[in-house]
């Protein structure tokens, strides 16, 4: 039985960095070929990033990634791995348009396109905009055996190219991906990837980007699967990682030519004999998999790291209020960056209590981040006496004047200002524009209020599984939430238990769920009406709001575009 030696290249990349991202494929290709790797799979558009967006409306954009794929055939045959086909992800352009596409390399050239052929146009996507589909299917013969490949969509879709390539007689098929992160995923994809495989009765190779894009987040999780669908191997999730294998391919499948379920299959022959039997590697074990808590706190790690480091920023200020959510944002900034990158404010002003000042000095401590304190009580009484303000005026200044104080410190001293509000408030609009709203990045934007308190408890623990400080105060998780902008002032005063209302808003907001199948879900009227109105009228303010990442099905953003100015109401 002829073996193939692969490797999946999971990698991060960086969107429009095209020397940056062809050094990564340089680099990773020729790990692979010193692991005697026949061909290295790399993920969806590696070498543009992913997404694009309208830089493949430029094209001058298009252009300059044609040519630094041809320049990066060049400079791999140079670096000595030329003879490894590496199937390289890039934003392509003929004359019917752009392209999402991958290239084969080999040999110092170009030897190989294939176009993706279904584009998505639901959810983050909206690629339809963008790309022209592709009608072919060009398989590629390495040793005497024949590869074919699906790109991301491709492999969602119900027969199509991958039934297609299955009547072709291929032997292998490689999917480059760049499929973004949301909870629970992974199983997703696995129960896709090993149903394709069966369809195609081939074994897949399913190679994912890794890292951090605004909002969106990749998190690897790249796999080999059977042509029984089973797994064979399975990379970590959110590390860059190179799995090199051996498979054991049946070959000498009959080979369709011409036209195969409305494709047109066309062939590149690489190398046509196979090369002597290598000594065989062992199966790479399977990743273990990650928690739900493990998995949410990587994801939001990796997002706020790269979106700092790509965007150019060395430190981050966020403001410490000695509650949950300053607290989480506080230790994910620690974990992604560094304590030493990490500034934290206290900013009490005279409604502050004691705790809030000690609790956030206590993260301070326990984190090692910087951390000062710039009382607010003089800038507050400037504002409330020179406009009069009284009643929720008065308590918004305050939060106007942190934010004020925050932006300021950024100017001076360069940092990315972080917002710490979480889902569950952007969702209702409990904060302040232009007051604890403020900022660049926002972390935990997708993170509904209990799931913080879960992520506060999981990061805790796992800090005392390996004997190290827990870095967020018990009395930040179990002490009432509140904003402190009026004497003994609670969450619970303007808002229902955060347990019932996160409830609500998962069925509302990620469910699309209407008055109707609220109530048939059993909440009351009333809390429905007063949930419903507060998400509503709150929409301007979501808006304006900084970029998070996305760990959900549907983030507030490009997943839930619904108009600002809109009178239609539910019940």
């Amino acid at each position: 039985m002829p073996q193939l030696r692969i490797a999946l290249a999971q990698v991060n990349a960086c969107v429009g960095d095209l020397r940056g991202n062809a050094d990564v494929v340089v680099d990773w290709t020729c790990r692979a070929a010193r692991s005697g790797a026949r061909l290295v799979v790399f993920p969806e558009m590696v070498l543009t990033g992913y997404p694009v967006e309208d830089l493949a409306i430029r094209q001058s954009f298009a252009r300059a990634s044609g040519r630094a794929l041809e320049e990066l055939a060049g400079r791999l045959e140079e670096a000595g791995c030329g003879d490894v086909a590496a199937f390289v992800g890039y934003l392509d352009l003929d004359e019917l348009g752009v392209r999402n596409a991958v290239a084969v390399l080999h040999g110092g050239r170009v030897v190989a396109r294939q176009y993706k052929h279904h584009l998505p146009n639901y959810g983050v996507f909206d690629e339809r905009r963008y790309f022209e589909p592709g009608t072919t299917l060009d398989v590629v013969r390495i040793d005497g055996l024949e590869v074919g490949v699906v790109i991301c969509e491709d492999l969602w879709q119900d027969g199509g190219p991958i039934a297609a390539l299955g009547h072709a007689g291929v032997d292998l098929v490689v999917s480059p991906n760049a499929s973004p992160y949301e909870r629970k995923k992974d199983d997703t994809r696995f129960e896709l990837v090993a149903r394709r495989a069966v369809e195609a009765a081939v074994p897949l190779v399913y190679a994912n980007l890794i890292g951090g894009q605004d909002e969106l987040v990749f998190d690897g999780d790249s796999m080999v699967v059977g042509a029984d669908g089973s797994l064979i191997t399975r990379a970590p999730q959110f590390v860059e990682h190179l799995t090199v294998l051996d498979l054991d391919l049946p070959g000498g499948a009959p080979r369709a030519e011409g036209d195969v379920e409305g494709f047109t299959v066309t062939r590149t022959v690489l190398t046509a004999d196979p090369v002597a039997a290598y000594d065989p590697l062992p199966v790479p074990r399977p990743a273990e998999p990650l928690s739900d808590e493990a998995e949410v706190w990587h994801a939001l790690v990796t997002g706020l790291r790269d979106y700092v480091r790509k965007n150019g920023f060395r430190s981050v200020v966020l403001g410490l209020s000695g509650g949950i959510d300053s607290a989480v944002v506080a230790a994910l900034s620690v974990d992604a960056l560094g304590a030493d990158a990490v500034h934290g404010v206290s900013m009490p002003s005279s409604y502050s209590s004691e705790h809030s000042k000690s609790d956030a000095r206590d993260m301070a401590e326990r984190t090692g981040l910087h951390y000062e304190e710039q009382p607010i009580a003089g800038m507050v009484e400037a504002f409330v006496e020179q406009l009069g303000l009284t009643g929720l005026a008065e308590e918004n200044v305050q939060a106007r004047c942190r934010g004020v104080t925050l932006m300021g410190l950024s100017n001076q001293h360069g940092h990315l200002v972080l917002a710490t509000g979480n889902k569950t408030e952007l969702a209702v609009g409990y904060s302040t524009i232009y007051g604890d709203a403020v900022g660049g990045f926002a972390p935990i934007k997708d993170v509904l209020k209990t799931k913080v308190w879960d992520l506060a408890r999981w990061r805790n623990a796992e800090a005392e599984k390996h004997d190290e400080v827990p870095p967020i105060p018990e009395n930040s998780i179990s002490k009432p939430p509140s904003a402190e902008l009026r004497p003994g002032q609670l969450d619970t005063d303007s808002l229902p238990d955060y347990e019932l209302l996160d409830d609500v808003l998962d069925d509302y907001v990620e469910g699309d769920k209407g008055h109707a199948d609220l109530l048939a879900v059993g909440f009351a009227p009333e809390l429905i009406e007063r949930v419903l109105t507060m998400v509503d009228r709150a929409e301007y303010k979501r808006r304006q709001y900084p970029p998070g990442t996305k760990i959900s099905n549907k983030a507030f953003g490009r997943d839930r575009r619904l108009p600002v100015t809109n009178a239609w109401r539910e019940g």
